[in-house]
């Protein structure tokens, strides 16, 4: 009897297991399956989600590589001036002294301290020869980013910068984002932003300039890679629809392996100069220096890394007719608008950019016009004097650079096409300069007064 009552219950127990199996998910696609009691319609059931791990400060587990091993500051020791200041000096690094070092580990230790801890890097000493530093973070670990990189920096933002990842422990390489002050100078690239993006071009490998343009030393330090305005594109504005974008990268591998690395390589191409020309004389202005990186995210169990000849081939059919140099066999096979007959395929981007731009043009295509150059109204594209000199009153207008007419942007007093002329209650030198009371304006140079303000030749006092 016992023992027939003991079939009976494990039958019953059985039973029981099957039907709750059958309603309860081991894996939720490339999430692990969590439940959770909730009240229903039909009572207390049970509601059962992808799980998703806590996210933490992911700088804990990592390992810091720099190229070249031997480009910190302080080996031998060295004298620093500040940037927006050429004549304070006295800042230095010496490797041996403690409180004077700015080891790499410094990028990555509790912040808040006063002063404010940093790795740096030796100086521009080798100008012109660029200052290149590659920064190699490693997890040994697959990591899901659930939030903005963000990178600090106390010596100024970077002019031209690469951020990319890897998804195979550093076998091979993919940009994530360009950064520079002038992305087609530098990259050959449009520069856009992250809300250029939409669902359909979220995967696209951008150049942006926001985070390179001048300096203001006490607010424009950091320099981000956007994951949640990313996010935002799925799951809206307020990241309040999750689920969606979970749904997402659940079902689509390239979303999910976008989000996800083994590790990170920050490329510094180019440091801050101030927006001005580089000061041959006093190259200990010029270097790199981090105090923080955030980097967000969730260590995943599993995640399935292409192997060796398992990556997709790049689709080659933009590439022109050109030689492994990159050198046209004919012209036309470049699409430069006749400015250049060199192009180069660049892979990692699948696109082709002209090389060696000629008539003052520039761009992919060589269809746009150098700094300091406008287009001219009255010819084609592939005219020779497409591109005209801006001619800014260098006096007179902020830069060099005008806009698609023609026109200065003018300082303070001065107007004028070219900046060329002093408005009212401004005179001349070097610029025009405010009259604080003197009814007078002296004219020099180029410059142009109206006659009401020209100076009185028989009483230059009036």
């Amino acid at each position: 009897m016992r023992f027939h009552f003991a079939l009976t219950l494990q039958a019953l127990w059985t039973g029981v297991c099957q039907a709750a199996m059958q309603h309860y998910p081991a894996a939720w696609g490339h999430y692990d399956v969590c439940k959770s009691q909730v009240y229903s319609d039909e009572g207390l059931t049970w509601d059962y989600m992808a799980c998703q791990p806590e996210a933490a400060d992911m700088t804990q587990y990592l390992k810091v590589t720099l190229d070249p091993p031997n480009i910190t500051c302080g080996d031998p020791p060295e004298t620093y001036c500040a940037l927006e200041n050429p004549y304070m000096c006295n800042n230095e690094c010496d490797a041996t002294t403690e409180e004077l070092a700015h080891p790499p580990e410094l990028m990555f230790d509790i912040e808040g301290r006063n002063p404010t801890t940093f790795w740096q890097s030796t100086s521009w000493k080798k100008y012109p020869k660029a200052l290149l530093v590659n920064i190699t973070l490693s997890w040994n670990k697959t990591i899901e980013l659930t939030d903005d990189i963000v990178l600090t920096f106390e010596s100024g933002r970077p002019e031209q910068m690469v951020l990319e990842k890897s998804l195979d422990y550093g076998r091979t390489w993919q940009p994530y984002q360009f950064y520079a002050t002038d992305c087609l100078d530098a990259f050959t690239m449009e520069p856009k932003t992250v809300q250029d993006l939409t669902q359909h071009t979220l995967l696209d490998i951008i150049c942006t300039e926001d985070y390179s343009r001048g300096y203001v030393w006490k607010y424009d330090k950091t320099v981000r890679f956007e994951i949640k305005d990313r996010f935002a594109l799925f799951a809206g504005p307020r990241l309040h629809n999750m689920a969606s974008l979970y749904g997402q990268l659940d079902t689509t591998k390239n979303l999910r392996d976008f989000f996800t690395i083994t590790d990170l390589r920050i490329r510094l191409l180019r440091p801050a100069t101030g927006a001005t020309m580089v000061d041959e004389n006093n190259l200990s202005r010029y270097f790199y220096a981090i105090s923080d990186i955030k980097v967000q995210g969730r260590i995943v169990r599993a995640v399935h890394v292409h192997g060796p000849n398992e990556y997709p081939k790049q689709d080659v059919s933009v590439r022109p007719n050109v030689s492994s140099l990159g050198v046209a066999n004919r012209k036309e096979d470049c699409e430069c608008f006749g400015h250049s007959n060199r192009c180069s395929y660049i892979e990692v981007l699948n696109t082709v950019i002209c090389v060696s731009c000629k008539h003052n043009t520039r761009g992919q295509h060589c269809q746009l016009c150098k700094l300091g150059y406008h287009r001219n109204a009255s010819a084609e594209l592939d005219d020779e004097n497409v591109c005209i000199e801006c001619n800014c009153n260098p006096f007179g207008s902020v830069s060099d650079r005008c806009n698609g007419t023609g026109f200065c942007i003018c300082k303070e007093g001065t107007t004028g096409p070219k900046c060329q002329e002093c408005l009212p209650g401004y005179l001349w030198d070097d610029g025009c300069k405010s009259l604080a009371g003197r009814m007078r304006c002296t004219c020099a140079g180029l410059l142009i007064c109206p006659d009401k303000y020209r100076p009185n030749p028989r009483n230059p006092t009036t």
